[in-house]
């Protein structure tokens, strides 16, 4: 059997809430070959929204605050983005920084998202939320035996959500492909994680449908399911 070579690189981030029931996790993945384009294409977006927006490369773009207008995200609002009574319209400011980055996602060469879901009561919340992460992690072992190759996997955080880990170390040793217990990054740091959180929560406004968040309904299916093999979240 020729050796196992490292083919998939995956950057996970949650989304759903606890009162709703609804878990979702998405993922930003590519051949370790692509990290230079993936992560330079994205760079590249972020100095377009500095010079457009004034939003500095190094601002987190968590999507649960930008787009809906509650973070400041730049350090001067455009002349756009003011009304004439001077109201400052940072949800329209969020909205357009969030389609921008969502058509430099929908163009990347070389990389792919995906998205999983799963309804469950609000009391039972943690225990499906570490169902859900347990069966994608099984998945994509799975699709890493049929195809010999091995993955690392990226969360955002700081590893004391357990779920995960155990996730990992409950496949079998000998045969597993996923290699090591995720390897955690905080998203304040990590372009990459924040481009999984761009997917983690559009997958969600897609399923939950929540009436004020309209405007983001579709935002799944018209930007990142050319990304997605399955061209929707899944129901795991």
């Amino acid at each position: 059997m020729p050796p196992r070579s490292l083919d998939r690189l995956i950057y996970i981030d949650d989304s759903g809430h606890t009162a709703s029931g609804l878990v979702v996790f998405g993922w930003v993945e590519f051949h370790p070959d692509h990290w230079h384009e993936v992560l330079g294409t994205w760079l590249q977006h972020r100095k377009r929204m500095w010079r457009e927006f004034r939003v500095p490369v190094s601002k987190e773009l968590h999507m649960t605050q930008y787009a809906l207008g509650r973070a400041r995200i730049s350090t001067r609002l455009p002349d756009g983005f003011i009304d004439e009574d001077g109201t400052e319209l940072w949800k329209d400011l969020g909205g357009a920084v969030a389609t921008a980055s969502l058509e430099t996602m929908s163009c990347m060469e070389g990389m792919k998202v995906g998205a999983v879901y799963r309804q469950a009561s609000p009391e039972n919340f943690a225990r499906t939320k570490a169902e859900v992460y347990a069966a994608l992690i099984e998945r994509f072992d799975h699709e890493l035996k049929s195809s010999n190759s091995l993955a690392m996997v990226f969360m955002d955080g700081n590893g004391t959500e357990t779920i995960y880990r155990d996730a990992h170390r409950g496949l079998p040793r000998a045969s597993r492909r996923i290699i090591e217990d995720p390897i955690y990054t905080d998203s304040r740091d990590s372009q990459l994680v924040q481009m999984a959180d761009h997917v983690a929560w559009c997958a969600n406004a897609s399923i939950a449908r929540i009436p004020k968040h309209t405007f983001a309904h579709e935002w799944y299916a018209d930007y990142l399911a050319p990304r997605d093999p399955n061209r929707a979240p899944a129901l795991l």
